[in-house]
């Protein structure tokens, strides 16, 4: 046997061994999530972290501290239009020099690190299969892998890299059906506990530059004050509905639900219009969010979400089976 015969037969063997050992069923998953969601808003750290997502890379920088002043937060762009995020005890403060209006549902650390939804830790069916994978050296530090793979066709899914020792977070990757990345996140360099400079919790910019940040309830907290006058007459698998308002204006009223599986979310607009107005139906997709429009007599249905276009599609379809129904 050649050396080169006896170096291949000797990867292969390693490799072999390797994934038997790190492969890792749902429940394991599922405790090194929960591990991660807990470590997360528990835990001190700090760090630096590239965020690509459309085409475009983002670097930004983070501090996450909780003591006896409770959970105190800022993260701000290292490179790029200035924008920066205070969270304490006094609310959420920002500045968005990139950004000419900043809407009240938004919550900007949301897109950066996803919030897990406790039926991804339940026994009973999420839509999702977890499992657990292989290592890698991330930011100096040992990750371990945890995919969160869709059951069908309507939601992306992630691999997460858990930090070993802490389960915190230090890369993500979004992607589609293909197992084709969609959007990913990874540190780059990372401080954990008493490593953490706590002097970068302070703002360089004078306090009058910060607007206050109204920020909604999150999808899986959001309450549910009134009920759609049209809801879908079918939904995908595991998405509900989780909040709705409705917007009065001199154009009409325009509704708005979010419908969610915990993990991802959709949000559907309908508009009323006069019968004269003749609304073609669209498709648009901008990086890993899609959105689809049609006409359903005088109103004009629009969804949109972080989901595959046939979700926002089919929701939309059945928008308007219900509107046609009644």
């Amino acid at each position: 046997m050649s050396k080169l015969v006896r170096k291949a037969l000797t990867l292969v063997l390693f490799l072999g061994v390797s994934g038997s050992v790190l492969a890792g069923g749902a429940d394991q998953a599922r405790a090194m999530l929960e591990t991660m969601a807990s470590a997360m808003s528990q835990l001190n750290y700090q760090g630096t972290f590239v965020y690509v997502r459309d085409g475009v890379v983002e670097t930004m920088r983070i501090t996450h501290v909780q003591d006896g002043n409770g959970v105190r937060e800022r993260l701000y762009s290292v490179s790029g239009p200035h924008r920066e995020v205070i969270r304490d005890r006094d609310g959420v403060r920002c500045i968005f020099k990139d950004s000419s209006k900043l809407q009240e549902h938004l919550v900007v650390a949301d897109n950066y690190f996803p919030d897990l939804p406790a039926s991804l830790f339940d026994d009973k069916a999420s839509g999702y299969k977890l499992e657990t994978g292989g290592e890698a050296r991330i930011a100096g530090q040992t990750a371990r892998r945890v995919s969160i793979t869709p059951e069908d066709d309507y939601r992306y899914g992630y691999d997460f890299w858990l930090q070993e020792d802490t389960g915190l977070l230090l890369k993500w990757v979004l992607l589609d059906a293909n197992h084709k990345p969609l959007a990913k996140l990874m540190f780059t360099d990372f401080a954990i506990g008493d490593k953490v400079d706590l002097s970068e919790l302070v703002s360089d910019s004078p306090s009058e530059d910060f607007i206050e940040l109204i920020a909604a309830a999150k999808v899986k907290g959001a309450k549910l004050d009134s009920t759609p006058r049209w809801q879908p007459k079918k939904l995908p698998p595991g998405f509900q509905l989780t909040s709705h308002s409705t917007e009065h204006g001199k154009q009409g009223s325009v509704e708005h639900s979010v419908y969610s599986d915990g993990l991802a979310a959709v949000s559907v607009y309908v508009e009323q219009h006069g019968l004269e107005v003749e609304f073609m139906s669209s498709e648009n997709q901008l990086g890993t969010n899609n959105a689809y429009s049609r006409q359903q007599g005088d109103l004009q249905i629009t969804v949109i979400g972080e989901v595959p276009a046939i979700t926002v599609k089919s929701i939309a379809n059945e928008m308007a089976l219900s509107v046609a129904s009644n």
